[in-house]
């Protein structure tokens, strides 16, 4: 009788210990989802569990300090990244103005009669104004494309035609640094529901990169698939250059008159059409590659 009433005892003490253990299980996998949703999603609500057990609330407790410190760093991070951009672009802004009254001057002097010196002196005062113009351009468009709130405005465009296009402009730029690109584009068209415009200023950015940075080769190859690729080589780069290409204002010794935000221009252009951009570097040979893999080909026609 004894026995049995042992026996009867454990199986209470089993059924319990069971019972907990899957009450156990059910808070932590409705506290791991809760977390994982209040870390995808901006959310002023609490880590909360279900479960009565005191270390799972403890630990929603000691969780829930962590999420408002980080909500306080991240809320600190976008005013101080959005101050900045404000910040760039009014400089930007300011210093257009009296540039294009200096280029203006400039080039009244350069009617006037002079010596070859005084000649060579403007020249150079004009380059270097150029080159500054050109910087200033740069901050001003990097700091409007990261703070426009406007969504692309989605189409159907030939792949093909605005590459085409985009190396046709740069063409003469190309052949002044002495590369002489070597082009793979289909015949067949590819057409893609994109932006546009997004595409022409993801394409000059790149052909200006490769400008920058080649040793008088660039191939540029269009695949079926809508894949695109620049490849040239950069001996004057180094890998850990490279692997920084796309961080903001990161400059290398070779661009001297750049700020550094070309590539990383383009990685936020790339991303609003929900593509990607990759980039690597073997044997000096330098490539970055586009894909759009959200996007449709539309062949025959656009998404509904």
């Amino acid at each position: 009788m004894l026995l049995w009433i042992c026996c009867g005892v454990l199986l209470l003490i089993v059924l319990f210990l069971g019972a907990r253990l899957i009450m156990l299980r059910r808070g932590i996998n409705e506290f791991q989802k809760d977390l994982k949703k209040h870390l995808a999603h901006e959310t002023n609500t609490l880590l909360s569990t279900s479960t009565t057990d005191r270390q799972i609330q403890f630990l929603a407790a000691e969780m829930n300090i962590h999420l408002r410190e980080l909500r306080e760093k991240r809320r600190r991070y976008e005013n101080g990244d959005q101050e900045l951009k404000d910040a760039v672009t009014n400089i930007s802004h300011d210093l257009r103005t009296p540039l294009t009254a200096i280029s203006g001057y400039l080039e009244l002097l350069d009617q006037e009669e002079k010596s070859v010196a005084a000649q060579q002196y403007l020249e150079t005062i004009k380059n270097r104004t150029d080159a500054m113009k050109g910087l200033i351009e740069q901050l001003f468009h990097y700091s409007m494309i990261t703070s426009s709130t406007e969504k692309p405005n989605m189409t159907v465009v030939s792949l093909n035609a605005v590459l085409e296009e985009s190396i046709s402009i740069y063409y003469s730029a190309l052949v002044e640094k002495n590369i002489k690109p070597i082009i793979t584009i289909p015949e067949e068209p590819i057409k893609l529901f994109g932006d546009q415009q997004i595409l022409y200023r993801i394409f000059d950015n790149l052909l200006s990169n490769a400008i920058k940075y080649s040793d008088g080769d660039l191939h540029i190859t269009l695949s079926p698939n809508g894949t695109i690729s620049f490849m040239n080589t950069a001996s004057s780069l180094t890998t850990i250059e490279v692997e920084k290409l796309f961080n903001r204002f990161y400059t290398v010794d070779s661009a001297r008159y750049s700020t550094g935000l070309g590539l990383s221009i383009v990685e936020n252009l790339v991303e609003q059409l929900s593509g990607k951009i990759s980039i690597a570097f073997h044997d000096n040979q330098l490539t970055i590659a586009l894909a759009f893999p959200n996007l449709i080909k539309v062949n025959e026609r656009s998404p509904s």
